[in-house]
């Protein structure tokens, strides 16, 4: 490998510029996650508004069913090509571009009108949020060709997704309690409106830094050389990488499908609850933002512990595992259980449960640039992540919500519990097995 740090010819980086690239990418990591977990806690206010259905009716599913799973599957077509994009045009434009792209979709879509035009400015965020995870993950790659480093490095700055998880929930929370203090939309004081505008705010710092920001030194060396490869969709399917490929994109399904079609249902679980169903509809806001800030609060933990653990364990194989076995056996109990009877025990089933969901997203971010060589590091890890994660994964969210219509239960939020529970325990059992052909990757990354 070409390692960028030792040889003469390449593009030095001084250690202030690395450590700005890493704050860039922290906070891009940060409002990735902000602008996909906003949509549980505003899409009952919005759909309520904007189309005038009820929670438990035919079109009320029909299109939260459409707002959660529509734009992950746009955002994974995009995000797919946007790989190949970064690794063709680089990987610092192509990620700054694409901030400004869900940060502006932000704001459009908090000033929709239509129930048409909330999904087409959702499915452009989207668009921009897949596309960034994969640029900012091999930029911070190949900054770092020191294994150690780079895996702290990319396992700490991910740590910055569930602080977004943790940061949209409080800015919820915030909407609701004093949005009546903010300027009127519409004549309206809706929270869903300002929350899904706050997306905007990752834009204006960005604006300031980027002529400072450089590109990664490997791609920058190997494309003034000439010597830089063109990437190739097909080429993940060559015999040497067709194995990671296809047990990789497998993975990140089982852990977006656990993470949408189970954890990310808990805001919507807990207004069913019955002690929830009878607060102010102001407190009913409030209580559902809190449930989000105890999951996130448990996603943080675990891409903590996560990170931490992956620095002392060798095994690639074993490290994911301690963290799905027993998510396996705690989606069960959780969901099953403390779903349908008490909010604050449900609260902290939901930290448990997403601690052990979470996690499987760093370790995911982490193992990708290891498997594929330059050229094809942005395009292997934009298939995996996103027809894997962001297409076929999120799609689990699409099949809770219509399960739960065939649950065992009286109540609707009893219903959207039980069938998380069967999601989350079809993908965790599936990722269980996949583990044993996950291949174990080098340590260097690959040339």
């Amino acid at each position: 490998m070409a390692d960028a740090t030792h040889n003469p010819t390449s593009v030095h980086i001084s250690n202030p510029i690395k450590w700005m690239i890493c704050a860039v990418a922290s906070l891009g990591f940060l409002f990735d996650i902000y602008e996909v977990l906003v949509a549980p806690l505003v899409l009952q206010p919005a759909v309520m508004e904007l189309g005038g259905f009820s929670p438990g009716t035919s079109e009320y599913r029909y299109w939260t069913g459409l707002l959660f799973w529509i734009p992950p599957l746009v955002g994974g077509f995009c995000g797919l090509w946007g790989g190949y994009l970064a690794d063709r045009f680089g990987r610092r434009r192509i990620l700054v571009w694409s901030i400004l792209l869900y940060t502006v979709s932000a704001l459009s879509a908090g000033m929709a009108t239509r129930m048409e035009t909330l999904l087409l400015f959702r499915a452009l965020c989207f668009a921009g949020v897949c596309v960034e995870f994969i640029a900012a993950v091999a930029w911070l790659a190949e900054l770092f060709p020191d294994p150690k480093i780079r895996e702290a490095v990319l396992g700490y700055t991910q740590l910055f997704s569930s602080l977004g998880g943790a940061l949209v929930a409080g800015a919820f929370y915030l909407a609701n309690r004093f949005g009546t203090d903010l300027p009127a939309i519409y004549g309206g004081h809706s929270a869903w409106r300002y929350t899904l505008m706050s997306g905007l705010a990752p834009a204006i710092p960005l604006m300031l830094i980027r002529p400072f920001l450089p590109e990664s030194p490997q791609w920058q060396q190997r494309r003034s050389e000439g010597t830089l490869k063109r990437p190739s969709v097909a080429e993940l399917f060559r015999p040497e990488f067709r194995r990671s490929t296809i047990v990789t994109a497998l993975l990140f399904a089982c852990a977006y499908g656990a993470a949408f079609g189970t954890v990310q249902q808990s805001p919507q679980i807990a207004a069913g609850l019955p002690e929830v169903r009878l607060l102010p509809t102001s407190e009913r806001g409030q209580a559902t933002a809190g449930t989000q800030t105890m999951q996130e609060l448990g996603g943080l933990a675990g891409r903590f512990a996560i990170a931490s653990l992956g620095l002392l364990i060798v095994s690639r194989r074993t490290l994911l595992r301690i963290f799905l076995i027993p998510g396996l056996i705690v989606t069960a109990i959780v969901f099953f259980y403390t779903g349908t009877t008490s909010l604050e025990l449900f609260r902290i089933g939901v930290f448990i449960a997403g601690f052990f969901t979470i996690a499987q997203l760093t370790f995911l971010g982490n193992y990708m640039p290891r498997i594929y060589p330059l050229h094809l590091r942005g395009t292997g890890e934009g298939f995996a992540a996103n027809v894997g994660g962001r297409m076929l994964g999120t799609s689990a969210s699409f099949v809770t919500t219509h399960l739960a219509a065939v649950m065992p239960a009286a109540l609707p939020g009893a219903q959207l519990a039980y069938a998380a529970a069967v999601v989350g325990i079809g993908v965790y059992l599936l990722a269980l097995v996949l583990t044993f052909w996950l291949p174990e990757p080098p340590e260097k990354l690959p040339d």
